[in-house]
């Protein structure tokens, strides 16, 4: 029998520091930055432009989340280290947008990721779905250090729709993978069997899709980005329907989870449609993607992961479920006014009021959750 004093202690996961860090990040600086645009707070020259709140949704909030979900274990050393350079990126472009700060730390931060992560995806994984990960981490990494290059390449709308993308990508693909098997454990748990889990038909084909309609926006193919991305919300809502969402509502963390879904195949939608038609502004579309799907899904994998790392049971803290409803009515609230012709003003105050919540929440349940069980 070996010796438990001579086994190596376990490493620390790097979710405990990056899910914390951007969990305030989003509750304070993303805020921060629409009361900045309306006028009613004084903010740092990087918030002072729509793209730069994009900026940070994008290569702030949402790579602090796909670092910390992705890196998984790490040496302290290496998760501080890496947690450094995306503070010093964050940092850069607050003050000094474009400038030479945030160049050094985007860029050992994208390396030092792709280095932590890719390998395992590329030489552990057979099948090309698996792979595909390492490609999306490699463009969303190149993506933040492309950003941080030059003010006029950075307001380029190709740059951040096609990070958008990406992470729209990661989001159908990695959703995919934590929702099936958490959904046929509780078909199992309820005496039935569920057929549809990970759908590798559809799941490839909606990689194709996306990956093809990401390469036409690069290349100013609007039309065709466009169509494909209908095609692929609409994919993302069969494999939704598909996991017979209506059985598994009473399951709080469960149904969080599928109404993240649920936003990315309808903000997929939207985005195919403001290409294509002239019905709905690029901006307001995108919003049910960041907020709905990339808000909402983040949202639950961050309480998820660490409710069951901590506690053993994703419900063992009920009070953050209801959070992700503030996420839908903090989308609602940025997408409605178009179509109602209503005075966007006050609508965009209650999405900034509902989205710092839901983070606040979730930072006080990490707080809650911290260190080893």
């Amino acid at each position: 029998m070996t010796d438990r004093a001579d086994r190596k202690p376990r490493q620390p996961f790097a979710n405990a520091w990056f899910f914390a860090v951007a969990a305030l990040y989003a509750a304070l600086i993303l805020p921060w930055s629409v009361l900045g645009l309306l006028g009613l707070l004084p903010t740092p020259p990087g918030l002072a432009t729509p793209y730069g709140h994009a900026h940070e949704m994008l290569f702030g909030f949402a790579l602090a989340v796909v670092a910390g979900y992705l890196l998984g274990p790490q040496p302290q050393r290496v998760t501080l280290a890496l947690l450094a350079g995306w503070a010093l990126a964050r940092l850069g472009w607050l003050f000094w947008p474009a400038g030479w700060l945030s160049m050094l730390g985007a860029a050992p931060f994208a390396a030092g990721l792709a280095w932590k992560v890719v390998p395992r995806f590329v030489g552990a994984a057979k099948k090309w779905r698996n792979q595909s990960v390492a490609p999306l981490v490699i463009a969303l990494g190149l993506a933040s250090v492309l950003g941080t290059l030059d003010p006029r390449l950075s307001i380029s709308p190709h740059l951040a729709q096609g990070a958008l993308l990406v992470l729209a990508t990661l989001l159908f693909f990695m959703g995919g993978r934590i929702i099936a098997p958490a959904l046929a454990g509780h078909a199992q748990s309820q005496g039935w069997n569920l057929q549809a889990r990970v759908q590798p038909h559809l799941e490839g084909s909606g990689l194709v899709l996306l990956g093809i309609a990401l390469l036409a926006l690069l290349v100013s193919l609007e039309s065709v980005g466009g169509a494909l991305t209908l095609a692929a919300g609409a994919l993302t809502g069969i494999r939704l329907l598909r996991w017979q969402p209506w059985r598994h509502l009473r399951r709080a963390d469960l149904a969080v989870l599928l109404l993240g879904y649920a936003w990315l195949a309808l903000g997929l939608l939207l985005f195919g449609t403001a290409l294509l038609f002239d019905v709905l502004p690029l901006t307001v579309a995108l919003h049910g993607i960041t907020v709905g799907a990339l808000g909402t899904l983040t949202l639950a994998v961050m309480a998820r992961t660490r409710l069951l790392y901590r506690l053993r049971d994703a419900n063992a803290v009920p009070w953050i479920h209801p959070a992700a409803g503030l996420l839908s009515l903090a989308a609602l609230a940025r997408i409605l006014p178009v179509p109602l012709g209503a005075d966007p003003y006050p609508w965009l105050l209650m999405s900034a009021a509902c989205w710092s919540l839901a983070f606040l929440l979730l930072a006080a349940l990490l707080w809650r959750t911290r260190g080893a069980p």
